[in-house]
């Protein structure tokens, strides 16, 4: 394949072609469901984050807020696993992919009552299983702590989404499928085959053994990359392109990228048992599919790249394209990491320490997260009618989220990698292996402290939108006045 065959723009690679009549009937038909979507899953990062930072300060602290059994790091850490996974991550994306889908489907929401009733009920099933977590009911089975009793809950809610997925496809206009609905729609259908085969095997009619094991890190790994992963690159795809206005690089890059990540990806979770009482062929097979992993990561970054070309400074300006690119950014790093600790000499010096708790934060947060906050500050305003009343707001929020999980996950890489080390000496007692992390989880609890601050001032910037304060603005709020034209419609 010659270059400029590889370079040549294809329909699917461009943005949805839209007059803005269209754009306002489809965004007027959105404004209900992934407002509600987008504030409670707002709401659930503010749990989220107190939650966590608690449980920081309690790793540090096991004595802090101890008179009570709900308040205990055992009760407190997966609820706040549970609330960041499901409450705020999923929440949000829901809300993104539903605005995406309709948008590049190109007609206004259908089924509206459906994506609200499923809304209200997954709302519903994340409150029930938080309770249930912080009054001693929590399974310890990771990012499946919820009860039985809760998961049917988010199941059938989930499954209302499904089903308004599959309706809107089948009505979308006539045209291309856009490389962000390859995305979606994949993302759409594997979650709910995730959380119905995990739950069935684990919690409804457990497996035996360390079957479970397995399973659960199947299931861990592919939330990541076969739910978060998918809505995040959707967005990606769309607001990069939407926002330069240019088309994608690359529509056989992206066309590898897809099919990569969907061959090689659910195979790799198990490289996190390296060592464990599994057959050979298992681990195997997770290593060899977590080195080939680097095929679709890096696939994706060229595109990103390419596209983008030419066009950085628009960050400059652009709060979506500045935290939807350094969500780019992350995803190539966690990607690369995620596949280097699955060679097993690194692997014997991070398994079991805080390097795999930083390499997990940086995933959903430093990748996703970014993500969706770029997603949100382009679609919000679309939403109520009204522009971000401060740039300065957005300017503290992106800053604080940043050096915030800069600093976390450098500090838990680093820490871990020590602790890891001190582990393989037998020379060095377990308890020393815990002093020498002790310094690094102390700046930990404090990164903690600096992303809920991120949090706080996004949830006030939002609750301004909604009320409409201030005063109206003609253009976009910017960080800085643009020379160049944008596409923002």
């Amino acid at each position: 394949m010659s270059a400029a065959t590889a370079a040549a723009p294809h329909p699917s690679t461009h943005t949805e072609v839209l007059s803005p009549q269209e754009r306002y009937e489809i965004d007027r038909s959105l404004r209900a469901p992934v407002l509600l979507f987008f504030g409670t899953s707002i709401f659930w990062l503010l749990i989220g984050s107190i939650l966590g930072t608690l449980a920081a300060f309690k790793m540090s602290y096991p004595g802090f807020l101890d008179s009570e059994a709900w308040l205990t790091f055992g009760r407190m850490r997966p609820a706040h696993l549970n609330v960041v996974v499901y409450g705020w991550a999923s929440t949000a994306g829901i809300g993104v992919g539903i605005w995406l889908m309709a948008r590049l489907c190109r007609v206004p929401l259908r089924s509206q009552n459906l994506v609200i009733s499923a809304g209200i009920i997954w709302n519903v099933g994340i409150l029930v299983g938080t309770l249930a977590i912080l009054a001693g009911y929590s399974r310890s089975i990771e990012w499946l702590e919820f009860p039985g009793f809760a998961t049917p809950i988010l199941f059938f809610a989930y499954g209302l989404i499904g089903v308004w997925t599959i309706i809107m496809f089948r009505f979308r206009k006539p045209g291309h499928v856009y490389v962000s609905q390859w995305y979606l729609l994949a993302g759409f259908l594997w979650f709910p085959w995730l959380y119905a085969t995990a739950n069935i095997l684990l919690i409804w009619q457990p497996m035996q053994g360390s079957g479970q094991a397995a399973v659960n890190w199947w299931f861990a790994h592919n939330v990541l990359g076969l739910w978060f992963t998918p809505i995040g690159l959707a967005s990606a795809y769309y607001f990069i392109p939407k926002v330069i206005g240019r088309p994608i690089h690359s529509y056989y890059l992206s066309i590898l990228g897809f099919w990569s990540l969907a061959l090689f990806y659910s195979w790799n979770g198990m490289h996190h048992l390296i060592g464990g009482p599994f057959p050979a062929w298992m681990i195997s097979a997770a290593v060899v599919a977590s080195i080939m992993m680097f095929i679709p990561v890096f696939t994706v970054a060229i595109n990103h790249h390419m596209t983008m070309r030419g066009n950085f400074e628009y960050l400059k300006w652009s709060p979506t394209l500045r935290f939807t690119v350094f969500g780019a950014m992350t995803y190539t790093l966690v990607s690369f990491q995620g596949s280097t600790m699955a060679i097993p000499a690194l692997n014997s010096i991070t398994h079991f320490t805080d390097y795999t708790i930083g390499h997990s934060h940086l995933g959903v947060y430093g990748f996703f997260s970014m993500m969706m906050f770029g997603a949100m500050y382009y679609i919000i305003p679309r939403l109520t009618g009204w522009e971000w009343p401060s740039a300065s707001l957005i300017r503290w929020h992106f800053w604080l989220a940043a050096v915030g999980i800069i600093l976390m996950v450098g500090t838990l890489t680093v820490g871990g990698v020590i602790q890891g080390l001190a582990l393989r000496d037998v020379e060095v007692s377990f308890m020393t292996s815990v002093y020498l992390e002790a310094p690094f989880r102390y700046v930990r609890s404090l990164t903690g402290i600096i992303l809920t601050a991120a949090h706080v001032v996004f949830a006030v910037h939002f609750t301004l939108m909604l009320l409409r304060s201030g005063e109206q603005k003609k253009s976009a709020t910017l960080f800085a006045k643009s020379t160049r034209e944008m596409a923002t419609v």
